[in-house]
């Protein structure tokens, strides 16, 4: 269990969020939305530990992330940013041998056991055959998939991804999405103890469709602040969404009925 309690982070004096607290299970899908400056990509930095806490805690089971080292930090925490920045000069495998840099002995070298996991990594999010690729050479969903595999195949209990869908086409973005649900519903054996974890997954994102198709639960921000925290159907309501969004939006059942369905209203 991640535990958010109090947060409060800011630039400077300002603060950007403001007491926010929350909860994330092991094998859950927690999908952060809001508004252009909420605090989202604030509270990324936050708890991957770009950004430090003016106040509150961050903790997993108990232990308080901000007091770890980097190294033992990245063992709990990997980050999925959007794709942007990688070095083009890169095979996609080296990219994705990365995640195991925080459980490489002083050489530097892959075990045979690391090896493996990035084996499976890379099964796991449709990038083995990519494995001797450039980067450079590689599409916008591609990158974001072999990002993920990196994240996976570094074993930590969370993963944080800051809006990993956005200027994919719907193809890309659901095909990344649903890796995310494989990923946190199906265990990996990591961290060379083989024991399968099912990582907790919080997801950045603004299409509020692919939240109510992808996401257990839903945190909704607005000015930094929490302002609601549930199920999909307790936060995806018309009168909280038109509020934070500053538009009018209906909520209604999907053509096949299993989801609901955010569509504006016209004027």
């Amino acid at each position: 269990m991640l535990e958010v309690s109090h947060l409060t982070v800011g630039y400077g004096s300002k603060p950007v969020l403001k007491d926010v607290s929350f909860r994330l299970a092991d094998g859950e899908i927690l999908a952060v939305i809001g508004p252009n400056g909420a605090g989202k990509s604030t509270l990324v930095r936050a708890l991957s530990g770009i950004l430090p806490p003016q106040c509150g805690s961050i903790r997993y089971n108990g232990r308080d992330l901000c007091s770890l080292s980097v190294q033992e930090r990245a063992r709990m925490i990997a980050v999925v940013p959007q794709a942007r920045n990688l070095p083009a000069g890169f095979t996609a495998w080296q990219v994705v041998s990365l995640g195991r840099t925080p459980y490489l002995n002083w050489f530097g070298q892959l075990s045979p056991a690391d090896e493996e996991l990035v084996r499976e990594a890379m099964r796991r999010t449709d990038t083995a055959h990519l494995a001797e690729r450039l980067v450079g050479e590689l599409s916008g969903g591609e990158l974001q998939r072999l990002l993920l595999a990196r994240a996976l195949v570094q074993a930590t209990p969370v993963m944080l991804l800051d809006e990993p869908t956005t200027h994919l086409d719907l193809q890309y973005q659901i095909g990344l999405l649903n890796r995310v649900v494989e990923v946190v519903r199906q265990p990996i054996s990591g961290n060379g103890n083989g024991k399968p974890h099912s990582p907790a997954a919080l997801v950045v994102l603004h299409d509020l469709n692919l939240v109510a198709r992808y996401a257990d639960r839903v945190l909704l921000m607005v000015d930094g602040c929490v302002r609601s925290c549930g199920t999909v159907s307790d936060v995806l309501r018309p009168a909280m969404l038109s509020e934070a969004f500053g538009v009018p939006l209906e909520v209604m059942r999907s053509p096949n009925g299993k989801y609901p369905l955010v569509v504006p209203l016209m004027a």
